[in-house]
């Protein structure tokens, strides 16, 4: 010990180690506030992004049910994509916001955006249009309305359910939220099933968090 120390009377030196101990504990108590604060940002994140198996099983009624809903659009999104065919999902939520365009001078430049994106022969996402739809679609395109495109959206609706709709049911996108992994199908688990709420924040849906 220095000399400096040693001079110290002994009650000094048991304060000095007393503070010096104190200190230590108020940081370590101070590091796991903060850890807990972290921790309950995560679990509320995480709770909101939860959604009832009740809810997901709906989507298996209707094309409609499960684009109605954002997590349920964001899994079909996700599955069309894998499939190279999100354009029509895309041409879609399109026309759902172009309906809801309330200044008459935005509709021409708005329509005329979709029509050049979806529609048109050189579209970089055309969709898939009978010719007698397309040719009224681009009648429509010289006094665009709100809805110069409900005829052309309710064909590639009725596309989706018939087609891609069908697929994306029996597709890991779907089969693993409404039966998620390790999941039993003993009646006790089954009854549980229904009011189990799913962690949706998995990679099928990242695209809406």
């Amino acid at each position: 010990m220095c000399k400096g120390l040693a001079a110290l009377p002994a009650t000094c030196l048991k304060s000095a180690k007393d503070m010096k101990h104190r200190l230590g504990f108020l940081l370590q108590k101070s590091d796991s506030c903060d850890y807990s604060s972290s921790q309950g940002k995560k679990e509320k994140i995480s709770s909101s992004q939860r959604i009832s198996q009740e809810e997901v099983r709906k989507w298996a009624d209707s094309l409609e049910n499960l684009i109605q809903h954002d997590r349920g659009l964001a899994a079909f999104r996700a599955f069309l994509k894998s499939e190279y065919s999100e354009e029509n999902i895309e041409f879609w939520v399109s026309c759902e916001d172009y309906k809801k365009t309330k200044s008459p001078a935005k509709l021409s430049p708005k329509a005329r955006k979709i029509y050049d994106e979806f529609i048109s022969v050189q579209a970089t996402k055309e969709v898939n249009l009978d010719s007698c739809t397309r040719e009224k679609t681009s009648h429509n395109m010289l006094e665009p309305t709100l809805s110069c495109f409900d005829e052309a959206q309710r064909k590639i609706f009725t596309l989706m359910e018939k087609d891609s709709y069908r697929r994306f049911l029996k597709s890991p996108y779907y089969l693993d939220l409404v039966s998620p992994p390790g999941a039993s199908c003993g009646p006790e688990n089954c009854k549980r099933s229904h009011t189990h709420a799913l962690d949706c924040n998995s990679n099928i849906i990242s695209q809406c968090a």
